[in-house]
């Protein structure tokens, strides 16, 4: 049946990666209803085993537990490199430009470009945080 390979899929998407395809957005809860409808529409003479449903299900809990905390490590790695480039406000930098050009300035702000910390200097350029060379006291 349809339903079926709708289960079949959540758990080989799942499996591999939770964020690609239709099932990239399949919480716990959508998963448990999918799973309701595929037992309730199963052959009676060929049911599903159980274990292999239980297996599915507690894959998917241990991937969104993985996303969680990548999710909160990340925000948490953002909010470091936010307070370590708040800090260089008013001091000099060099470092290199994403083609590896030699750029210098006086960091008057700091800001969040694709979540990264980037910060802004006085000739009006940007910088990556992680693309400081050296830091000097300002003028």
């Amino acid at each position: 049946m349809a339903v079926d390979s709708i289960g079949s899929s959540a758990s080989t998407s799942g499996a591999a990666k939770i964020d690609s395809g239709a099932f990239g957005d399949l919480s716990s809860t959508d998963f448990v209803k999918v799973l309701i409808e595929q037992m309730s529409n199963q052959d009676p003479f060929q049911p599903n085993d159980s274990s292999a449903v239980l297996q599915q299900l507690s894959n998917l809990r241990n991937i969104e537990s993985q996303l969680s905390l990548q999710k909160s490590i990340e925000s948490l790695v953002l909010q470091n490199n936010l307070s370590q480039a708040g800090g260089l406000i008013g001091r000099e930098v060099e470092g290199l430009t994403t083609d590896n050009d030699p750029i210098s300035g006086l960091v008057t702000a700091v800001q969040v470009v694709g979540g990264k910390a980037v910060l802004e200097l006085d000739s009006g350029r940007t910088l990556a945080m992680s693309r400081v060379t050296a830091i000097r006291q300002g003028v």
